[in-house]
């Protein structure tokens, strides 16, 4: 019943903020939608060497894209709207401060001894030196230098426009080409939720569904939407209390499956 208030209340105040946008309106939405910006940022965090805490930051930024982009009246759920502006807005932060992943110390200082060795023994042996020289000279194994080499290349992010292997039945691809633009996959929501919600309004009680409609999406106060369905204005009340409780439960397989994946 309380996640079911809060989704009723987050739905009027969004409402709300689209009609007339205010500070005050938008802090409410940003207060009652935290967990998701928590919950991003702590999936995140186990993937990079950002504190959490600068993420989840970033991540009220994004929120509030996405509280300014939304317009309530698209049949859309918020969450699957917001979450790509929190991840994305994390994911500009990350790239714009450079490396996403934290290698060992002793592995970043074997790397600047070994660059200076391999420039050394470039020098005295008129070439560059293999991989087993350089370990030689630092006395370590050839496995110890090549494992360091290779976090070191892990760490540098790839290029968007690096390409991948093809097949003569595939052209050639650039890595941006594969990557799914959170824009379309917002929009994919969007349009998944609009069917999720438009067949389980279908669901609901002739009155109680005239009133949903008639109150959110169409706009109409209470006392005209009793006059249009031949009911009191406390009855609408009721009808609108009855149906966001049915839409919810008939809704929740839909978000389970959602949180699980």
């Amino acid at each position: 019943m309380v996640t079911q208030s809060v989704g009723f209340r987050v739905m009027e105040l969004l409402i709300a903020y689209y009609r007339n946008p205010s500070i005050e309106v938008r802090n409410q939405i940003v207060n009652l939608n935290c967990g998701l910006v928590r919950k991003t940022a702590h999936k995140i965090s186990w993937q990079c060497a950002e504190p959490y805490e600068d993420l989840e930051q970033i991540g009220y930024i994004g929120l509030i894209h996405a509280i300014e982009r939304f317009n309530p009246h698209q049949g859309g759920v918020f969450s699957s709207f917001a979450v790509p502006y929190i991840r994305g807005e994390m994911l500009h932060f990350l790239r714009d401060k450079g490396s996403l992943v934290k290698i060992p110390r002793r592995w970043q200082e074997l790397q600047r001894q070994g660059q200076k060795v391999g420039k050394q023994l470039a020098v005295s042996l008129g070439r560059l030196p293999k991989d087993a020289e350089i370990a030689q000279e630092l006395k370590i194994s050839l496995q110890k230098w090549q494992e360091s080499k290779l976090a070191a290349q892990n760490r540098k992010p790839l290029s968007l426009d690096a390409t991948m292997g093809h097949t003569a039945d595939v052209p050639t691809m650039t890595l941006g080409e594969t990557l799914l633009d959170p824009r379309q996959q917002a929009l994919q929501h969007w349009e998944e939720d609009r069917q999720q919600l438009q067949g389980a309004i279908s669901q609901l009680e002739e009155k109680t569904q005239a009133a949903i409609e008639f109150v959110f999406f169409r706009e109409l106060p209470r006392k005209e939407v009793a006059k249009q369905i031949g009911v009191s204005p406390m009855t609408v009340s009721r009808h609108i209390q009855r149906g966001v409780s049915e839409l919810m439960c008939l809704l929740q397989p839909q978000n389970s499956k959602q949180l699980a994946s």
